[in-house]
């Protein structure tokens, strides 16, 4: 079901409950968000605060128990399991501390399989996974295989492939956590400079340097947003937590 908002993220009163044998953890207690296009947003909290699963119930990759949320006013929790996977592959693109590069393939065959499987012809999705590379600075490492390149270089790579399926939306979890302070700066400018084009960005970190880069950031603890604030302004935002 769409939805008329401008917004190309809605969430509202979403709740997630994980049950094992007769106990209940509650991880998000109704929660609310929004997220204009072409925001970077950062999401701090202490670890256990539900900042991963708050980015997994967004973006569609986990069920949520109560609630719903709209990504470019499409209700994805409505949608068929196959059909919310299409359209993450179509709308989104995701970056993980872990890289999750195939050490055998090649740059460019790691950045095209995620194309080549979502139904790109070889010869597109060849040509966009190399000028994707380029564009993350990987032009002279299209042949490389990743244990020969560095953890920022590894991580460029998997940015490549986030990108190169053209997203409306990426979302980072801790993309700089495997990474020392100098290839770090390097992959945050980098996201910086994406985000400047005009990318929607949502990125979970510890890291308050990293927040720093953001537009936005907001604060989760126990499973509720307790802070929304701009960044660089000093203006709060507005609080939505249910």
């Amino acid at each position: 079901m769409k939805d008329g908002s401008d917004s190309i993220l809605v969430a509202e009163g979403v709740r997630k409950v994980y049950r094992s044998g007769g106990d209940e953890v509650v991880a998000l207690h109704g929660l609310d968000l929004t997220v204009p296009p072409g925001e970077f947003l950062a999401v701090m909290g202490p670890s256990g605060s539900g900042k991963t699963t708050l980015l997994n119930c967004v973006s569609g990759l986990d069920d949520i128990d109560g609630g719903r949320v709209l990504v470019d006013g499409l209700s994805i929790h409505e949608l068929s399991d196959k059909e919310r996977t299409r359209h993450r592959a179509q709308e989104m693109g995701f970056i993980f501390q872990a890289f999750n590069l195939i050490p055998v393939f090649t740059t460019t065959e790691n950045v095209e399989l995620p194309l080549l499987l979502a139904g790109v012809h070889e010869r597109e999705a060849r040509a966009r996974a190399r000028a994707t590379l380029a564009r993350v600075g990987l032009a002279h490492r299209l042949e490389r295989r990743p244990p020969e390149l560095s953890g920022g270089e590894q991580q460029r790579v998997a940015v490549a492939r986030a990108l190169a399926g053209r997203p409306r939306i990426v979302w980072a979890d801790e993309p700089t956590g495997n990474l020392d302070s100098e290839m770090a700066q390097n992959v945050i400018e980098l996201l910086g400079e994406l985000h400047a084009e005009g990318l929607t960005l949502i990125l979970i970190t510890h890291d308050p340097t990293v927040a720093a880069h953001a537009d936005r950031l907001i604060t989760i603890r126990d499973g509720r947003l307790v802070a929304d604030e701009r960044l660089g302004t000093g203006a709060p935002a507005a609080v939505g937590a249910g």
